[in-house]
């Protein structure tokens, strides 16, 4: 019984984290094909997406998850003025983004739930990103919830269950399974991982 217990006891941080990039290779991620798109690269442990016109990103083709996991990053924007790190992920049968300094550079927020966006829905917020300063990001989801957290602060715990979740229309459908996305900015990332919640 003590045993039970104590292995309750255990916190999430206990899982190990699992990487999804090297920093040395592109692959398994592939460059997204966005229409204009700017080149995805990695140079010295960052994959960076050059600006587009508008969008450049990249995809994984096999994420090992769909739900009931977390996913953490740090990314930077290098230059331009909207979102830079955007990351479209799986939830069940359903994808949805996590907008990171859309609309102008500042708005964060999950696109679509219930068919609004994520200007639009009850997950908008505002976020002052500096260019030229790494941000850490983490993503929790679950078959109820969608958790996130940047530099450890939560700025988003929205209820999802008997909700519909989709994409915002667009060329944003091309980032599934998993994918990320910069608009006509330049966007740095690294340190990709993800573990498995119980």
């Amino acid at each position: 019984m003590l045993l039970l217990l104590a292995l309750l006891a255990i916190p999430l941080s206990a899982q190990t984290w699992q990487s999804l990039f090297d920093g040395k290779a592109l692959a398994p991620w592939r460059q997204t094909p966005f229409a204009r798109e700017g080149t995805a690269r990695v140079e010295n442990g960052n994959l960076i997406l050059a600006p587009g016109a508008p969008l450049t990103g990249v995809t994984h083709p096999n994420p090992p998850f769909q739900q009931n996991y977390e996913i953490r990053f740090e990314a930077q924007r290098k230059q331009g003025g909207d979102f830079f790190a955007s990351l479209t992920f799986p939830i069940g049968d359903a994808f949805c983004t996590w907008v990171t300094g859309g609309w102008g550079g500042d708005i964060i927020g999950i696109s679509s739930i219930d068919g609004w966006d994520a200007s639009d829905n009850e997950t908008r917020s505002y976020y002052n990103f500096d260019s030229g300063r790494w941000y850490s990001f983490r993503l929790q989801v679950t078959a109820t919830h969608i958790r996130a957290w940047i530099n450890e602060e939560q700025v988003i715990h929205v209820a999802i269950a008997g909700r519909t979740l989709s994409l915002r229309p667009g060329e944003i459908k091309l980032s599934t399974p998993l994918g990320f996305a910069s608009y006509n900015t330049e966007g740095w990332i690294r340190k990709i991982e993800w573990r498995p919640l119980k």
